[in-house]
Order: structure tokens, then C-alpha cells, then sequence
């Protein structure tokens, strides 16, 4: 069940628990949103179906995408269609900039970063969220996994100082997440059962999260970097 049909058919409680990567990433782009100026220029960089546009509901939304990650998504409503290692804009045109769960779909992630920086104006902002434990998703477009370090990294080298980067969950939320997923890959005809048995230790498991202080077992980062 993908995170906005969860949100409609199950208690917010138990998506709280289940879904909180993608919850996670939503409660940042919008804290995100409010913290900009009314009017500010933002570039959702790798918008896909352009999920997130609500938020910047108070600003200049740019949305870019090459529209070929997934062939089930509806792209018509991005604003302009090109590689984001190659945006078409001027220097310095952003006061911020948002790259959602895109970067492990660019086979060029330091030069797409890199353009970012240079679509940004001295002193913006940008919101990027990246996975480090995942299952393969958009093949074949799918090319990476990043630790804090590489994160780290790949925006020093393009150019945007780190703020913060930020592990979203644990081991146990992890756990969680893969005990979930267990259900997901069961046959049909062992479904009923194992979402009995599974899905309790899944919402317990997430439970036990703050016990998890390294957080080096993590479904993702959340970075929050600056253009000097």
C-alpha cells in the first residue's frame, strides 16, 4: 500500500508509526515551506507528479523533472522538462530549492547538485532527502544509496554548505519498515496471515526507535544545506 492510500484508509496513528519516512519528509517540506518568504522562487528539482507544489502554495513553485523515472506517473504537470544536470535557468534565480527522494535517480548526482547551487542565489536554501536502506524502486533508474558522509560530501563538492543532515529513523524504525515489507512479499493466499503476525511486531518495533542513539541503520537522510 503506497503512503497516500495509507493515509486514506488507515488511523493517522498507525501511519504515524508505519509510514514515517514518508511522513517524516512531508512535515519537512512543509516546515521547509513556512520558514520562506512569501513569493520566493523554489525549485523543486526531480518534482515527479509534483506532490509537494501544495506546500508552496505562497511562492514562485518551478517544478523539473525528465519525466522517465516511473511510466505509471503522471508528468503533465511539471513546469519544465529537462535533465537536472543540465537546467535551463540563469544563475542565481532560486531563493531555494527542494530534491525530494530524486538523487539515487541520477546516474550524475554531484553535477545535478551542482546545477542546483548554481540556480540558487548566495544565501538560499535547499531540502534534500536521500535513501540509504532501500529496495530497488524505478528501475532501471535507480543507481545509488547514500551515507551522511557521502551526503556530506556531494554537497561540499557542489558548492552548498551542510546545515544539518539528519538520519529519519533507526534500526528499529528500519525493522519495522522491513518486517512491513515481509507482509508485502508474502503470496496472496498468506497475506491475511502474516499482516496477523507481522504487523503488531512491525508498529512495536517502530516503538523502540529512541533506543537507537547512532542511528547508523537508517531507511534515509533529511539535509538541510546553504549556498554561502
Amino acid at each position: 500500500m503506497n503512503y497516500a492510500r495509507a493515509r486514506r484508509m488507515l488511523p493517522q496513528a498507525v501511519v504515524r508509526q508505519a509510514y514515517h519516512f514518508e511522513r517524516t519528509i512531508e512535515e519537512a517540506v512543509r516546515e521547509f515551506s513556512d520558514a520562506l518568504a512569501a513569493g520566493s522562487a523554489v525549485l523543486d528539482a526531480g518534482a515527479g507528479e509534483t506532490q509537494y507544489k501544495p506546500f508552496f502554495a505562497r511562492h514562485r513553485y518551478v517544478a523539473v523533472d525528465l519525466g522517465v523515472g516511473d511510466s505509471g506517473w503522471d508528468y503533465t504537470r511539471i513546469d519544465v522538462l529537462a535533465d537536472l544536470t543540465r537546467l535551463p535557468f540563469r544563475d542565481g534565480v532560486f531563493d531555494a530549492a527542494i530534491n525530494i527522494v530524486t538523487l539515487e535517480h541520477l546516474a550524475e548526482p554531484g553535477a545535478a547538485l551542482a546545477e542546483m547551487a548554481r540556480a540558487m542565489r548566495r544565501g538560499a536554501v535547499a531540502l534534500i532527502v536521500a535513501p540509504q536502506e532501500w529496495e530497488v524502486h524505478q528501475a532501471p533508474h535507480d543507481y545509488f544509496r547514500y551515507t551522511r558522509y557521502g551526503l556530506e560530501l556531494l554537497l561540499r563538492r557542489a558548492g552548498l554548505e551542510p546545515v544539518e543532515i539528519a538520519a529519519i529513523g533507526g534500526f528499529w524504525r528500519l525493522l519495522s519498515r522491513r518486517l512491513l515489507n515481509a507482509v508485502q512479499q508474502s503470496a496472496w493466499f498468506m497475506k491475511p496471515l502474516s499482516a496477523l503476525a507481522l504487523v503488531p511486531l512491525a508498529l512495536g518495533a517502530a516503538l523502540l526507535d529512541p533506543l537507537d542513539v547512532r542511528r547508523d541503520f537508517t531507511l534515509g537522510y533529511r539535509c538541510l544545506a546553504r549556498k554561502p
